[in-house]
């Protein structure tokens, strides 16, 4: 009897506990229920699913250029002491180049103002070698340019004609100074006429040709160029030579020429030339440039004065406009002032160096011109 009373005590004890939660497991197994919440999907929500889209950046990738290709900076033309010096290149070579064509043309038919057709063309091309090693560096420019009209009932008459050739060797003596020398080369292709007195002029009425005249300038000095828009050069050296090589206008007396056939007229003298650039706007630069020259040996006080103005719009790559103007006083030529003014819109196509603003980061970058 007393086996069986502690076998039933026994059983109801182990029911008895087997029945109660304690604190402990109810925690355990709550942390347990979020877990698997957590692992089993929501099957209504994926009956209704929204994609959000993610916010992507592109960055540049790295290209690796190889060494036969030529990286050049982006620099102002024309090119100055300043920026041959401290252009951050390992090339010793520059090159540049600058083609215009500038077209215009009229057309009238039963126009009750009247008019004559015409036609006008004029090309100019502008290049530019330069080369610096250490203090050292030698520029090279060759200007060339031509122009023509063609109206109906008058002769064809040019508009623009000049050959312009330089080289200038410098070295840089510190502080922003150079010392300074070369020559320049002044002449036109072809004949010129007076129209106003000879509307229809022949052969014998002109009074300009290729060598007549030419100037030829040699001379060495001293330039101060403390930035790329900015340069003065000061040569009190300087030979000026005045070549006519046509016998007709040798005897005309012109050019500071004597009428008894005088083939060359020289001078020795001292020269001053100022350049000034300033950017106007985004793509409207303006350039000054001033010279002058004295002559020791005959009337110093009659000085020679050339002035040169531009101011260049550039409408895109390709399109340009150009304002020129040209003020010359040369007291043994002709004593008025000349003047003489273009006008003109056109296709520009550049070569070489890139003819725009420098970059703001100093970072050197691959252009195509």
């Amino acid at each position: 009897m007393k086996k069986f009373f502690l076998l039933t005590f026994s059983l109801f004890l182990v029911v008895f506990l087997k029945s109660q939660v304690f604190e402990g497991k109810k925690v355990v197994d709550s942390l347990n229920a979020m877990n698997w919440n957590k692992q089993i999907p929501d099957l209504d929500s994926l009956a209704e699913v929204s994609l959000v889209k993610l916010a992507t950046k592109k960055k540049d990738t790295i290209i690796l250029i190889p060494n036969n290709i030529s990286v050049e900076p982006q620099i102002e033309f024309p090119l100055t002491p300043f920026q041959l010096i401290n252009t951050p290149q390992e090339k010793n070579w520059f090159f540049y180049g600058q083609n215009n064509m500038i077209f215009n043309q009229s057309s009238f038919n039963n126009w009750n103002s009247g008019g004559n057709n015409n036609i006008g063309v004029i090309g100019k091309i502008n290049y530019n070698l330069s080369f610096k090693k250490g203090k050292h560096f030698l520029e090279n420019s060759m200007l060339l340019g031509y122009g023509f009209v063609a109206t109906d009932g008058q002769s064809t008459r040019k508009t623009e004609d000049y050959i312009n050739i330089l080289s200038n060797y410098g070295y840089d003596l510190g502080k922003n100074y150079y010392l300074s020398a070369g020559f320049q080369f002044l002449s036109q292709f072809a004949p010129g006429y007076n129209y106003s007195k000879t509307p229809d002029p022949n052969y014998g009425d002109r009074i300009s040709k290729f060598m007549a005249p030419a100037y030829f300038n040699l001379g060495m000095g001293l330039s101060y160029n403390p930035s790329e828009n900015f340069q003065v050069i000061v040569r009190p050296v300087n030979g000026k030579f005045t070549i006519v090589a046509d016998e007709l206008l040798q005897k005309k007396g012109l050019y500071g020429l004597e009428t008894d056939g005088q083939k060359i007229r020289k001078e020795l003298g001292a020269m001053v030339n100022i350049l000034y650039r300033t950017k106007l706007y985004k793509d409207i630069s303006f350039t000054n440039s001033l010279n002058f020259f004295a002559n020791y040996l005959f009337h110093t006080e009659r000085i020679d004065v050339a002035y040169n103005i531009l101011l260049n719009f550039k409408l895109n790559k390709f399109i340009s406009t150009n304002i020129s103007a040209d003020l010359l006083y040369d007291h043994d030529q002709v004593q008025k002032l000349q003047v003489k003014q273009t006008l003109g819109i056109g296709l520009s196509y550049n070569l070489g160096l890139e003819y725009k603003d420098k970059p703001k980061n100093k970072t050197l970058k691959p252009f195509v011109n």
